[in-house]
């Protein structure tokens, strides 16, 4: 049996099952809030124990394959925007699990792209793809994450990096106000202070302050305003500071994804995963996300021609690391 999971700040899955004829059949899995646990070891702890108890005789994990959002360096993972650490030789040890393997979330998630069905995705630009060009993964949800996929010796290698830590560059003069807000606040601004769950209540926070209400203290976020209110009051009661909020936050993501692609000719498709692009699906589907990734300047002809498409599989991660460990 292989044991998979997608570890977040905000939430774990995790899943045993087997990989057999290119296809992922879970046999148990959970589903954990990452603020019910002190640790990543704790929480595996809990999961264990849920898995014993309904096992069948003679099953055993023998290999495991977390992808894990923050930089992954010898096998083990400090995560970024939560104080846990997953280290797979600690794990190998502490859990007997003969073979464990720790990845970055994004490789993982890159990597289950090839698992995905058509059920799975939403397009929002058909393009014209060709086969075995670059593609580019890009998921905004507590963070940012990026990974490319290029083609090389017959099939697509995964670089996954940090990207979502490079720095903010607006593309509007708005952008410019919410970057200099953002600069005169916390210091240098990184993609993910803006296009992520914490960066959407960030471009709240300034629309407010931009309106002259009361600021929130520099380097808190307001604990009443959470992405899914404003998300739920943009597009479900029209709040118009929500909306401005939401459209903002939506041409920021434009912009970074409209990046990436261009960096590498992405002709192979865009795939926009993470958490918050299914939640924000009926805006990302009116074109704003569109028309800034487009807007390339000499090169925006060859941008339309990029397929992109929105994974509203949350397992990606999970099918990603269940192909990894096979694989390996």
């Amino acid at each position: 049996m292989i044991l998979v999971g997608d570890v977040g700040a905000t939430k774990t899955l995790l899943e045993v099952g087997t990989l057999r004829e290119g296809r992922w059949r879970p046999a148990f899995g959970r589903r954990y809030g990452a603020v019910d646990h002190p640790s990543f070891d704790s929480l595996l702890q809990a999961f264990f124990h849920e898995w014993v108890a309904q096992r069948r005789a003679g099953e055993e994990i023998t290999r495991a394959c977390f992808g894990v959002a923050g930089p992954m360096f010898d096998n083990r993972v400090q995560m970024t925007n939560l104080a846990w650490v997953v280290d797979g030789s600690a794990i190998c040890a502490g859990f007997g699990i003969p073979h464990v393997r720790v990845v970055n979330d994004f490789a993982a998630a890159a990597s289950g792209i090839e698992m995905l069905h058509d059920a799975d995705l939403v397009a929002l630009q058909p393009g014209e793809p060709i086969a075995a060009a670059p593609r580019v993964v890009i998921g905004a949800g507590t963070g940012l994450g990026v990974a490319y996929l290029i083609w090389a010796g017959g099939g697509y290698q995964v670089i996954a990096g940090e990207a979502g830590h490079a720095g903010f560059a607006p593309s509007t003069l708005e952008q410019f106000e919410l970057w200099r807000d953002l600069y005169s606040r916390h210091g240098r601004v990184a993609v993910e202070r803006v296009v992520s769950g914490p960066g959407l209540v960030r471009i709240h926070e300034f629309i407010e302050r931009c309106e002259g209400r009361p600021a929130a203290p520099a380097d808190e976020l307001r604990v009443s305003v959470t992405p899914a209110a404003i998300t739920h009051a943009a597009l479900q009661s029209g709040d118009p500071l929500c909306v401005r909020a939401l459209d903002m936050f939506v041409s920021c993501y434009g912009a970074v994804a409209g990046d990436h692609a261009l960096a590498v000719m992405a002709r192979g498709g865009v795939y926009v995963a993470g958490g918050i692009a299914p939640k924000i699906l009926p805006r990302l589907l009116e074109g704003g996300f569109l028309a800034v990734f487009n807007a390339r300047g000499a090169h925006s002809d060859a941008v339309r021609k990029i397929p992109v498409s929105v994974v509203t599989n949350e397992r990606l991660g999970l099918l990603g690391a269940a192909l990894i460990t096979a694989r390996r």
